[in-house]
């Protein structure tokens, strides 16, 4: 497994920040989420089309990739679709830029549950889009946010389109914190279409779920890392910490030093060293 934190963590960072950050920390890569003060990337001027190939050649010189471009793309309801289906096109022709494998794309607007679902308004909008991403050569990942944290709503969706250009992102604590699911349940559904991992720790507290650094909350972030691990999984598992949305949680610095060192220390105790 690999090691990334997104930048929708560390807002307000300039690009070159970003980049030293990974590389003094020892990650492997950075999952893109906004930058600075602008979230929606393609518009931004760090990853114009004249920027894009040398941030992708500064990253291969230092050793460091970028695994996923998160969008706020929502496939749920016919409002959003022309919208939707923009932003994924924009994503695709900047993750073949970039060199990206993946861009997540969102079946349900918040983590938790919603209503709005127009669950065949998602089909097809994936149905579209899955010809456009193999043209790029990226894989469109569906999020396990919202309804979708369902892994088995999830699993029968994927299952339905069977298209190789298809995947899901496994964010670790949304099943286990709305549906209940342990992460043995999530992955024995989800095995052969999880691609990318976001990880985040929480607990819920007074009806609330209050995010925590990794290690500080209730989330079994060891269990999933093992399953993973034995698995035999080669991609990355993401830091997603939401300073973004969430300013008053640590700040980013804090945050991402102490993550690489929280998962070898939870690996350890799994391995029972």
């Amino acid at each position: 497994m690999k090691l990334a934190f997104s930048t929708i963590g560390c807002p307000g960072w300039l690009w070159g920040e970003v980049v030293a950050t990974a590389k003094d920390m020892g990650y492997d890569g950075i999952e893109l989420r906004g930058i600075a003060n602008k979230v929606y990337l393609p518009a931004t001027r760090t990853f114009s089309l004249e920027n894009g190939l040398s941030i992708r050649g500064q990253m291969e010189a230092l050793g460091l990739e970028i695994p996923c471009l998160s969008t706020s793309a929502f496939l749920f309801h016919e409002k959003y679709r022309d919208a939707a289906r923009a932003e994924v096109r924009d994503y695709l022709n900047l993750a073949a830029l970039l060199g990206a494998p993946y861009i997540r794309v969102l079946a349900d607007r918040e983590a938790a549950p919603g209503a709005e679902v127009d669950e065949g308004e998602v089909l097809e909008n994936l149905r579209q889009l899955a010809p456009l991403a193999a043209e790029k050569e990226v894989t469109l990942l569906v999020e396990t946010n919202g309804v979708y944290a369902d892994s088995a709503k999830l699993a029968a969706l994927l299952e339905k389109l069977a298209d190789p250009n298809l995947g899901a992102l496994w964010d670790i604590n949304h099943p286990y914190r709305f549906y209940g699911e342990s992460p043995a349940v999530t992955f024995d559904r989800l095995k052969d279409w999880v691609r990318h991992v976001h990880i985040k720790d929480s607990l819920r507290q007074n009806g609330k779920i209050v995010y925590k650094m990794l290690g500080y909350g209730d989330v079994p972030v060891g269990e999933a890392l093992a399953l993973l691990e034995n698995h035999g999984y080669q991609g990355f598992v993401a830091l997603e910490w939401l300073k973004r949305w969430v300013a008053d949680l640590e700040d980013p610095g804090i945050v991402f030093a102490h993550f690489p060192h929280a998962v070898k220390r939870i690996m350890r105790r799994k391995e029972g060293k």
